[in-house]
């Protein structure tokens, strides 16, 4: 087992982190990974319906974007950035802010309208929780602020502009419950097409909710990963995902989890040894040596050098494998990260 950061460091040509999504969600490439012997082959997305089982049970995470980035001033007419991390109440959330000069606790901040022309609302800054500000907004829910003057929070490497077809193409066919700010990318691949397709072949569905947060582009500092502290996110595993999931294993099915959102969503309400139902905050942090006690295989996309994602995905597999796997995407001139093409280790 490894427990160095550098052990997880891979060369990405940048030419290769996708800034667009394809015309056809469904266009992907898909590289499979065997996690025992580390056998690679390459397919497309499409071809996920000859490589799932009828009575295998997909566990996709159905959170949705909010437009959680917005822009403002502040009083003396400095120029604001808020990205929004999570909604605690019907007016207040946590926010990032981003400024010259962070802005008082007691102050109120203005929010522009999406085209920055005017100002469409205001927030009052209620006080900081470490790197995170709490905001309220003024005379309105914060739901209805956020809407009415966000954009979608496209992640940092995708250095470009929000254009319209994020809005669309940011967010999974089957986002439901609304909370994220950054989308569960392994699912973006899926269409209504291909869902029926795996229902028709015997497919099981089941859905559990993690609202992905802007802590999930947080690189590790620390060298020894064994000292990085996770941020937290919010869960929820219900009743009837583990009902599904205990008649999956009865029949001799696998649990595939759709993303690594799903992962530590199901991991983290298995902690006991046993799933269960759960919801609330949830920190895991899941890197080789963690033995898995729900999760078979795992349709993921392809994640940054060092980052707890590919500490995860070492995991289920082994770092070497998945390293060498790496390699030949690379070779292969694989899309990477948010938009890119997708793995499906099993």
């Amino acid at each position: 087992m490894s427990t160095y950061k550098s052990d997880y460091y891979f060369d990405l040509p940048e030419y290769l982190i996708a800034q667009h999504p394809l015309p056809d969600r469904s266009a992907s490439r898909l590289l499979c990974l065997d996690r025992n012997s580390g056998a690679v082959s390459h397919a497309q997305f499409t071809d996920l319906l000859e490589l799932v089982r009828p009575n295998d049970l997909l566990v996709f995470n159905n959170t949705k974007v909010i437009p959680a980035r917005m822009y403002g001033q502040k009083p003396t007419g400095g120029q604001l950035e808020i990205l929004v991390e999570r909604i605690v109440s019907s007016q207040q959330a946590l926010v990032h802010m981003r400024s010259s000069r962070s802005p008082k606790p007691g102050s109120t901040v203005e929010i522009f309208s999406k085209d920055r022309s005017a100002v469409a609302g205001e927030a009052s800054v209620l006080g900081r929780e470490g790197a995170l500000f709490l905001v309220e907004a003024q005379d309105e829910a914060i739901t209805a602020l956020i809407e009415r003057c966000g954009h979608m929070p496209l992640p940092p490497y995708i250095e470009r502009a929000e254009e319209q077809a994020d809005l669309e193409r940011y967010q999974t066919v089957y986002a439901k419950k609304e909370g994220a700010v950054a989308a569960p990318t392994a699912g973006l691949h899926f269409t209504p097409e291909i869902l029926r397709a795996l229902k028709d072949k015997g497919v099981e569905f089941s859905e559990v909710t993690l609202h992905v947060g802007a802590g999930t582009f947080q690189p590790v500092k620390e060298d020894d990963i064994r000292a990085h502290t996770m941020h937290a996110e919010w869960f929820e595993v219900s009743d009837e995902v583990v009902k599904l999931v205990e008649a999956t294993k009865q029949r001799g099915g696998r649990v595939i989890a759709v993303g690594t959102t799903s992962v530590r969503s199901l991991e983290s309400a298995s902690l006991n040894g046993r799933l269960r139902s759960m919801q609330g905050d949830t920190e895991i942090f899941i890197y080789p040596g963690y033995e898995f006690k729900t999760v078979d295989a795992l349709i993921t996309n392809f994640h940054l050098p060092e980052s707890t994602l590919v500490m995860l995905v070492s995991a289920l597999a082994n770092r070497e494998s998945v390293l060498a796997a790496y390699d030949e995407a690379v070779q292969h001139e694989y899309r990477f990260f948010s938009y890119g093409d997708a793995m499906f280790i099993a």
